[in-house]
């Protein structure tokens, strides 16, 4: 028998979607996190995750798309609950809900203890950023990504839907840049600086290393040039200043990724 049409927004279940959406300290108390869209969360299935449950909308569940999802979701045994279209709005922070959004645990990956390529992130607070960053890392071959303690929230709901299922897989850590010395000692850092005499492509990527990205608005922080043990730079034409750190990072790390496929 099928559950009933959930029609309140103070349902139990939609009042935990709402503050795991809105609210930090809710995810990290839950351990859990929202993801919207039908392609994050046939992403995730991909991925291997298994939902704490769904909420969808009546009219998802009547497009061709969204029926076929159910049906993945319900061959999974994922508890699954129509909402009307009001209730939906209310849980979603999409100004256009897709109609479909689901719970899950955190992602929580083993981080590589031996990394041949890291992502290392300093004081990066827009939470777009942050997903665009993930989603490029994971693309071009990085094992991990280091947060240090200014980043925004990997599992701010922006930072989930820039970073397009790249949560699921690219291990994440939070670190200090004292105990990135301590754990990785002998793995050279490399600071990505607009002002930075050393071009991007004269690194050796072949060899272990990790990139730092810092703030657009703050640049790095004095402990991450500290430990940063070259600044490398991307050459611009047409007097143009600097890209913005996702993409910046994208240049730089797919320069590592090319030259290791032809080494």
């Amino acid at each position: 028998m099928s559950a009933p049409l959930i029609t309140s927004p103070h349902n139990p279940r939609v009042k935990l979607v709402r503050a795991l959406q809105t609210q930090s300290k809710v995810r990290r108390a839950e351990g859990q996190i929202v993801l919207e869209g039908a392609r994050l969360v046939a992403d995730a299935l991909v991925a291997g995750a298994q939902p704490v449950f769904v909420l969808y909308s009546q009219s998802f569940a009547h497009t061709p798309s969204g029926a076929q999802l159910l049906r993945r979701l319900e061959a999974r045994d994922a508890p699954s609950f129509a909402v009307t279209d009001a209730v939906m709005a209310h849980a979603a922070q999409t100004q256009t809900p897709q109609g479909i959004l689901a719970v899950f645990a955190q992602p929580d990956l083993p981080f590589p203890s031996q990394p041949s390529l890291l992502l290392a992130l300093d004081g990066v607070s827009e939470a777009g950023n942050l997903g665009t960053l993930l989603r490029s890392a994971a693309a071009a071959g990085v094992e991990g990504a280091l947060l240090m303690p200014s980043c925004v929230d990997p599992f701010n709901p922006k930072a989930l839907r820039a970073g397009m299922g790249a949560h699921f897989r690219l291990p994440l850590k939070h670190s200090t840049w004292e105990g990135v010395a301590a754990e990785f000692p002998d793995l050279p850092f490399y600071l990505a600086d607009a002002a930075a005499s050393v071009p991007y492509y004269a690194v050796d990527w072949r060899q272990p290393a990790a990139l730092i990205i810092g703030s657009e608005a703050h640049g790095v922080s004095p402990l991450a040039r500290r430990y940063a043990a070259q600044a490398v730079s991307i050459p611009m034409a047409n007097a143009a200043e600097s890209l913005n750190a996702a993409a910046a990072a994208a240049v730089i790390l797919f320069e590592a990724r090319r030259q290791r496929a032809h080494s």
